[in-house]
């Protein structure tokens, strides 16, 4: 195992175990773990200063949220998103993204409206600084603001985990070519709709916005795959 926690500091207002587990997601979404890589309990345990027990709590939360896969008798593995996996978690997605812009066009406020305008503005921003960083930070600040317009905490916490298991491969849609421009239009649609209180153009260009960004990460996906040998 080649990786490198950060210890642990106890300074935090959360349970150990929460702590113990973002630090461990995001090493995973950094790429300090690797697709496959075994995770030990007892080197994860202590390279964060802490004891196993809340290493193992941790790595039984990852493994609901996909991020790790418990092999019996031989142990725990960062997982390895497959095409299949994209395509189960973007079903679901889609069909729930559609339900949060319906709610979102019935119960936003103007306070909330007046904050996604000003990420898209901030989007844009970042596309001519060319910031890829900052434009999946602002982007994802943007898809919070429309989840929870929807006043519907439960379906804000499973969009959020799902969205989490596509966050090492979701920049791969964002950074193809056209796909920004493609993503301002489709995210101010979203936003007109939902401005103009109107369920049915929220909840369709919603659908478009998720299958676009799904058709896309699979184009990039596909030309990234081993081609066969004539």
């Amino acid at each position: 195992m080649s990786g490198h926690l950060q210890p642990i500091k106890l300074d935090s207002y959360k349970p150990l175990r929460e702590l113990v587990c973002e630090n461990i997601r995001q090493a995973i979404i950094d790429g300090t773990f690797s697709p496959g890589e075994r995770l030990m309990e007892i080197q994860l345990a202590d390279e964060m200063g802490v004891s196993r027990t809340p290493v193992r709590e941790a790595i039984r939360k990852l493994e609901l949220e996909g991020f790790v896969v418990m092999i019996p008798r031989r142990g725990t593995y960062v997982a390895d998103i497959s095409i299949k996996d994209i395509t189960e978690i973007y079903e679901i997605r889609i069909s729930l993204d559609i339900l949060a812009a319906g709610l979102a066009a019935e119960r936003i406020t103007d306070e909330e409206l007046e904050q996604l305008n000003g990420y898209l503005i901030e989007i844009g921003q970042h596309i001519a600084n060319n910031d890829m960083d900052k434009i999946v930070e602002v982007d994802t600040a943007f898809h919070d603001m429309l989840y929870t317009a929807s006043r519907n905490e439960r379906l804000r916490s499973i969009i959020n985990n799902l969205r989490e298991q596509m966050t090492t491969i979701r920049g791969r849609s964002m950074s193809y070519p056209g796909r920004l421009v493609e993503t301002m239009d489709e995210h101010r649609n979203l936003v007109e709709a939902i401005a103009a209180h109107d369920v049915e153009r929220a909840q369709y260009a919603a659908r478009i916005h998720l299958e676009n960004a799904e058709h896309t990460l699979m184009r990039s996906l596909s030309e990234h795959l081993p081609q066969k040998k004539a």
